[in-house]
């Protein structure tokens, strides 16, 4: 094994401490203070909106400050890990200091800020470093950093089920131990922000005229909102719907080692057939197996397993190929990528923003009530939302994609 291969064991770790601040937080956060501090659905949809309009604004700001501080990234890297950690303990393991759905909103704010500013200089960081790999330098990277990513969201998810069911306070349990994660992923990645002696960015310009870059902003920002759709209501589905309460850590665990295991089988088949066949086909897969789920009802269990398998393989190519294909695309036109990433970020944080002010008060107008028997109307309209919705919007971002023109390939 090359040094330089060794080295991206760090992308892999970093990786993993933001998909375990990223996904698990959409997942846990809302369903958590609704059972433990009686919020309502409709509030937290609220603050989530509000959150992520005042993150998604942020971005392009988190880009130019990336690059106005390039020259101590290093440091401002670290500060941003020790704000990331406390917004995480603040969340799951200190009492609220005044009204709950306050204290949800401040301490979300720190994770998320500090997250979008750690996710910029990461990805920026990992084009410079994807060049010295050679011709499939990009793919090969972005191999190692999604397949790490998606292993942190295994673990993410399921941990807290697991302390759980040892009869530890799982929660608050898992906030620290994800700050020691995020020390640890500091010292395997200290060396790669030195050093960084490119050319000043030339801000979003480059990225905004060319055209390719815009098509492929628009699937990110369709092709992201899948994912967010079901991340929020898998909590719900599978509690009402399914009726099968406790089985949703070994489902996300499936779901998402699925995803783990298919990332570096997509990187591969994408070394040899070209990153936009091998995405296309893994957005067929999604749209295939995730169809199903509509017609899921209770007790539905081994079905759903399978949907699990099926889409979290699909998960794996998007979470892959998508930003590798956005990074080679970057390295030529806008090689710093700090901007480039704040403009990904900000759309791809926009469905999260959508999944938010849309899902949770539509369920709540439905007459949704999570933990308590709901009517079949309230069921349909979740089914509805949970199944179809994430399908029509994947058949959008194909379609687009399709139609895209990529020199590489």
């Amino acid at each position: 094994m090359t040094q330089k291969t060794e080295r991206l064991w760090g992308f892999a770790v970093f990786a993993a401490v933001l998909s375990s601040a990223g996904l698990p937080i959409y997942i846990h956060a809302p369903k958590f203070y609704a059972d433990e501090y009686a919020v309502s659905l409709a509030s937290l949809g609220t603050v989530l909106f509000a959150l992520r309009l005042f993150d998604v604004v942020q971005d392009p700001l988190l880009g130019k400050l990336s690059e106005a501080v390039r020259r101590y990234r290093g440091a401002s890297v670290a500060v941003a890990l020790a704000l990331m950690s406390a917004g995480m303990i603040g969340l799951f393991a200190v009492s609220p200091i005044g009204p709950p759905v306050f204290w949800f909103a401040v301490t979300l704010t720190a994770v998320f800020s500090a997250f979008s500013y750690l996710t910029i200089c990461f990805y920026s960081q990992g084009v410079a470093r994807a060049g010295a790999l050679g011709d499939t330098g990009h793919v090969r990277l972005a191999r190692w950093r999604e397949t790490g990513g998606l292993v942190g969201v295994c673990v993410a998810s399921v941990t807290p089920t697991v302390l759980a069911a040892m009869g530890l306070p799982a929660f608050a349990v898992f906030s620290v131990a994800f700050a020691a994660l995020c020390a640890v992923a500091w010292a395997m990645m200290r060396r790669e922000w030195t050093g960084d002696k490119r050319a000043e960015g030339a801000g979003f310009a480059p990225v905004l005229r060319d055209a390719t870059s815009r098509r492929l902003l628009f699937v990110a920002l369709v092709n992201a909102a899948p994912v967010a759709v079901s991340s929020t209501l898998f909590l719900f589905f599978v509690d009402a719907r399914l009726g099968v309460p406790g089985a949703e850590g070994p489902l996300l665990l499936l779901f998402f080692v699925s995803a783990a295991a298919a990332a570096p089988v997509w990187g591969s088949f994408a070394e040899r057939v070209g990153a936009k066949r091998a995405l296309i086909y893994a957005m067929l897969l999604s749209i295939v197996s995730f169809s199903f789920a509509f017609w899921l009802g209770s007790g539905d269990t081994w079905a759903f397993a399978a949907i699990c398998i099926g889409s979290g393989a699909a998960l794996g190519a998007d979470m892959t190929l998508l930003p590798a294909i956005f990074a080679r695309r970057m390295s030529q036109i806008s090689p710093n990528a700090s901007e480039g990433f704040s403009l990904w970020g900000f759309v791809s944080k926009f469905t999260l923003a959508f999944a938010a002010v849309v899902l949770l008060p539509t369920l709540d107008a439905a007459g949704f009530k999570s933990g308590e028997s709901n009517s079949p109307e309230a069921l349909l309209v979740l089914s509805l939302l949970y199944a179809v919705l994430p399908c029509a919007l994947k058949l959008i971002a194909l379609a687009v994609f399709w139609k895209t023109e990529l020199k590489e390939d």
